[in-house]
C-alpha cells in the first residue's frame, strides 16, 4: 500500500507562482465583460460522489459551463485568465445562478486559494462518500479513459489523488478556514443515494433556486463505474483522452462533446475486461488508511458514519434558511 507524504507547505516555487496567479488576477480585471458573470457556487466533490448525477439534475435551472462539465479552471488552467474561463458560459440565464460542478478541486490547495481570492463569497457543496468504495471507483475511472494502465497497488503509489482526495477531514478543515460556515454545505452520498428528492431539495435551497421535482429516470440509477471495463486498446483511449484535453484547452469543447455523444466513443471507452475485485486483505488495509479521516469528521459533523469504518465487497453507485443574496 502507498503511504502518504507530507509536502513542504511553501516553497520558492509556490511564491512564485501566487506571484503569477496575482498578476494574472490584476491584468484580467481590467477588462470587465457585461453579462457574464463568475460562479456563485461549486460542488466541489470529490470525484466519484455523484456529481454528474447532480449536474444532470441541475444544469436546466442553473448557468453551468457547457459542453464540457469540468473546466478544470482553478485547478489546472488558472494561467489561461478568467476571460478563458468566462468562455465555458456561453449562455447566462439572469434568472438563474452561475455555478461549476468541479469535483477535482476538493483536494486541491492552490484551487482552494484561488477561489478564496477570486470569489470570496462563493458556496461550496461538499459530497462525502465511503472512502475506500469512491478510491476503487475512481480508480476503475481512471483507468477506464486510459489516464494510467498501472494495477490499483502501483496507482496507489503512483497516483497521489486517490488517497489525497479521500482525506475528507483535513481537507474539509482547510476549506472552511478559508470560508466562512455559513458558506458551506457538507452532504452524504448515502443521503443521495436513499432520499435523493430530499437531498436535492436540500441543495436547491442552499444555492437559492427553487426546490426540483426529480423525474422517475432521474430517480433511477446512473453513472456506475462497475458497468465499465479495461479499455479495448490502452494506447489508443490515452491517445483520445490526450488529445481532448488539449481541444477542451483550446476551448474545441464541442469537438470533444461531438465525438463523445457519437457512436465513436466505443472505439475508445469500454470493450475490454472487466475489473477485477479486491481482495480482502486489501480492502481491510484501505479500510484502516481512512479511519481517522471518518472518526474526524464524524466529529465535524456529529453523524455516525460507521458503515463507513466496515468492509464491502463491491462499490455502490448511484441509485436513483441560507444566503440567498448573489456574491
Amino acid at each position: 500500500m502507498g503511504t502518504i507524504q507530507k509536502r513542504p507547505a511553501y516553497t520558492y516555487a509556490a511564491a512564485i507562482q501566487n506571484g503569477a496567479d496575482a498578476l494574472m488576477q490584476l491584468a484580467d480585471y481590467t477588462v470587465e465583460e457585461p453579462g457574464r458573470s463568475l460562479p456563485s457556487f461549486f460542488i466541489v466533490g470529490p470525484p466519484r460522489t455523484g456529481t454528474t448525477w447532480i449536474h444532470d439534475v441541475l444544469r436546466q435551472h442553473v448557468n453551468l459551463p457547457s459542453p464540457t462539465k469540468e473546466t478544470r479552471f482553478f485547478d489546472v488552467h488558472f494561467q489561461r485568465g478568467l476571460k478563458w474561463y468566462r468562455a465555458h458560459f456561453p449562455t447566462l440565464s439572469a434568472d438563474h445562478p452561475t455555478g461549476e460542478i468541479a469535483p477535482t478541486y476538493f483536494a486541491s490547495a492552490q484551487a482552494r486559494e484561488r477561489i478564496a481570492r477570486t470569489i470570496p463569497q462563493a458556496k461550496l457543496v461538499f459530497v462525502f462518500r465511503n472512502p475506500v468504495q469512491r478510491l476503487i471507483s475512481l480508480y476503475r475511472v481512471k483507468r477506464a479513459y486510459g489516464m494510467y494502465s498501472w494495477s490499483f497497488e502501483q496507482a496507489l503509489d503512483l497516483d497521489p489523488e486517490l488517497i489525497a482526495s479521500g482525506m475528507y477531514a483535513t481537507s474539509l478543515r482547510d476549506w472552511q478556514r478559508a470560508f466562512r460556515n455559513d458558506q458551506i454545505l457538507v452532504t452524504i452520498y448515502d443521503d443521495l443515494r436513499k432520499e435523493p428528492q430530499s437531498y436535492i431539495d436540500r441543495l436547491a435551497d442552499f444555492i437559492c433556486i427553487p426546490r426540483i421535482a426529480l423525474s422517475k429516470s432521474q430517480l433511477k440509477r446512473s453513472h456506475s463505474s462497475e458497468a465499465m471495463t479495461e479499455p479495448r486498446s490502452y494506447l489508443a483511449t490515452r491517445m483520445a483522452t490526450t488529445l481532448a484535453d488539449w481541444l477542451k484547452a483550446r476551448r474545441l469543447d464541442n469537438v470533444v462533446a461531438a465525438v463523445r455523444n457519437s457512436s465513436l466513443i466505443k472505439l475508445f471507452i469500454g470493450g475490454g475486461s472487466p475489473f477485477k475485485e479486491l481482495s480482502q486483505d486489501a480492502l481491510h488495509r484501505l479500510t484502516e488508511i481512512f479511519r481517522p479521516e471518518v472518526d474526524e469528521l464524524e466529529t465535524i459533523l456529529n453523524r455516525d458514519l460507521s458503515a463507513w469504518k466496515t468492509v464491502r465487497t463491491s462499490p455502490i453507485e448511484l441509485p436513483r434558511q441560507s444566503l440567498c443574496s448573489k456574491p
